[in-house]
Order: structure tokens, then sequence, then C-alpha cells
């Protein structure tokens, strides 16, 4: 089962339509690219399976104790300082992943660094069937 992908409202929404947009206008510089392309990688493998090994997604207990649902972390790049990392959760509809943030890892050595991440929210839900949410 392949999964629909939805960004995080509105900070993902805002981030993801910014770089989409600046590359099908090919004004983004050349680092912005190769993180793009990185992204849009992850995020194909996400789609298809987020237990992809490239990915080694796994739960984050501290966010998802801090914001009432399974948070996930996935792998954007490893072995480079301040690997990139991508947070997602499962929903809001069936099948759907929402992706809430991408930051630089945190340092996980030190106390409170996952509590100190800001993630987006999920979308609403869309009306199934013609009825309202």
């Amino acid at each position: 089962m392949a999964f629909n992908i939805r960004m995080g409202v509105p900070e993902m929404e805002a981030v993801w339509n910014d770089l989409s947009t600046r590359y099908q206008q090919g004004k983004l510089n050349k680092d912005e690219e190769k993180s793009f392309k990185k992204l849009v990688k992850v995020l194909g493998y996400l789609r298809e399976n987020p237990r992809h090994n490239s990915l080694a997604s796994h739960e984050i207990d501290d966010l998802t104790r801090k914001y009432g649902l399974k948070i996930f972390q996935s792998y954007l790049e490893n072995n480079t300082p301040a690997a990139g990392r991508l947070f997602w959760a499962y929903g809001p509809n069936h099948g759907d992943i929402t992706v809430l943030a991408i930051e630089p890892h945190p340092e996980d050595q030190k106390r409170g660094a996952y509590q100190r991440l800001k993630l987006s929210t999920l979308p609403t839900t869309k009306p199934k069937f013609g009825g309202k949410d």
C-alpha cells in the first residue's frame, strides 16, 4: 500500500510550497537543490514503505508523549554533521503520512532535546462521501 504524503500545517506546508515552487522555477541555489532532491527521495521511500532500511524510521517517545500521537523520525541523511531528520506521524486519514518537521538531528544525549523541537500540526481531514468534517 502506498501512503498519501501530506505536509503539516502551517510550517511544513509553507516550506514545501516554497521549495517546490522555487525548484520548478530553477531558483534554488546548489545546496538548496541538493537538499530538495534528498527530501524528494526520502518522501518517495516514506510513501512506499515507512520502514524502508534507508530511512531508519523509529518512534520518538518524548515527542509521542508531548503531542499525544505517535511521532516518528526518519533519516534524510546520515554520517554528516547535523544530519537532517524528518519527523512525521500517521494521519489524519487512514493511509496518510504527515510530515511535521525537517530538522538537524537533535542532540538526543542532551536532556530535553526533543522537547524543544516544534512540530507542525496535522492537516484537517477531508470530508468523506460529500459529508462535512
